[in-house]
């Protein structure tokens, strides 16, 4: 017998001892029900985990198809300190590859890679006995970071299509599968047909996806990115970007349909100042070429005001 039998059957020994797992008529030979059931509260309903086991770190690796594609520097290094201040609070899901030799993540790279970057030697790992095929892990994969939001929006519209192929499904499918939103689905998959550029200001955060979603309407390139410009400059608001897409749908002028672009400007203080711009003015250019008009106008009211007083205490002297 080896040494792990040896110690797995001292456990199993000790939840004999303890009555662990038994009930009306699983007692184990030679012990009373009575006895069986005099477990500490502690113990009650609770059942040991068959798949729960401690991997070497070294022998644990990505899943190449994972839907995540970037990690935040910062946050892994926020979570690889914690990981050594509190250790590992958390299992990951892995499955064993037998061609590979390793144990291969299903869910937790990133807690995998802070502890990797922590210099762990081992993780708590709960192992998927039963063969996954591709889209089952990747529809894991996706559940788990939808309800973490750790995907960036790109990459989720990434996976909902890539599932979508591999099933043959349609977005709504899609969504019952998930249990998400159907319109939540919709609108991620629209930014796939967005230019680059507009793409990547969804992804880090300058343009809301709902915005991104109205833009996409258009069928110009250049005019989704025009205006993605804008919105993202906070030259226009999302109500603004639609009354624009629609009125260009429609052939109307934009002007005609949409109010003037706004620029507020806010301060560590508080204060704030908006900047409402001409007709077919946009940008940062413009928006300095205002605030000069409007310091000098309230210069010259200034001097004016001044002047007064100045006339005004001369002729009561």
């Amino acid at each position: 017998m080896s040494k792990l039998d040896e110690l797995m059957k001292h456990q199993e020994n000790m939840d004999a001892s303890l009555g662990v797992g038994y009930a009306t008529g699983n007692t184990p030979p030679g012990m009373s029900l009575d006895h069986a059931q005099r477990v500490p509260a502690r113990l009650q309903g609770v059942a040991k985990s068959k798949n729960a086991i401690e991997v070497p770190v070294d022998k644990i690796q990505p899943d190449p198809d994972q839907p995540r594609e970037e990690f935040e520097a910062e946050a892994l290094e926020r979570l690889a300190e914690s990981l050594k201040a509190k250790g590992q609070l958390q299992p990951i899901r892995v499955r064993w590859d037998e061609g590979r030799g390793v144990y291969v993540i299903i869910m937790g790279e990133r807690r995998w890679r802070a502890a990797v970057m922590a210099r762990l030697p081992v993780m708590t790992c709960v192992v998927h006995e039963r063969a996954l095929d591709p889209g089952e892990q990747l529809a894991l994969q996706l559940v788990e970071n939808a309800l973490r939001e750790d995907l960036r929006p790109v990459e989720q519209a990434k996976a909902y299509r890539k599932l979508m192929d591999m099933h043959n499904w349609s977005g709504n499918r899609l969504a019952k599968e998930l249990a998400i939103d159907q319109a939540a689905v919709s609108r991620a998959l629209a930014l796939l047909d967005l230019p680059a550029a507009v793409q990547a200001k969804v992804d880090s955060g300058e343009l809301a996806t709902r915005t991104a979603y109205e833009i996409g309407k258009l069928d110009d390139a250049a005019e989704q990115l025009a205006l993605a410009e804008r919105a993202a400059a906070r030259e226009i608001s999302r109500d603004q970007v639609q009354a624009t897409v629609k009125a260009r749908k429609i052939g109307k002028p934009a002007s005609a349909a949409t109010p003037s672009p706004r620029r507020e400007i806010r301060f560590d203080d508080g204060a704030k100042i908006v900047v409402t711009l001409p007709p077919g003015a946009s940008g940062t250019e413009a928006i300095i070429e205002m605030l000069r008009r409007g310091i000098k106008k309230l210069q010259a009211e200034l001097k004016a005001v001044t002047q007064s007083g100045s006339e005004g205490k001369g002729e009561a002297a």
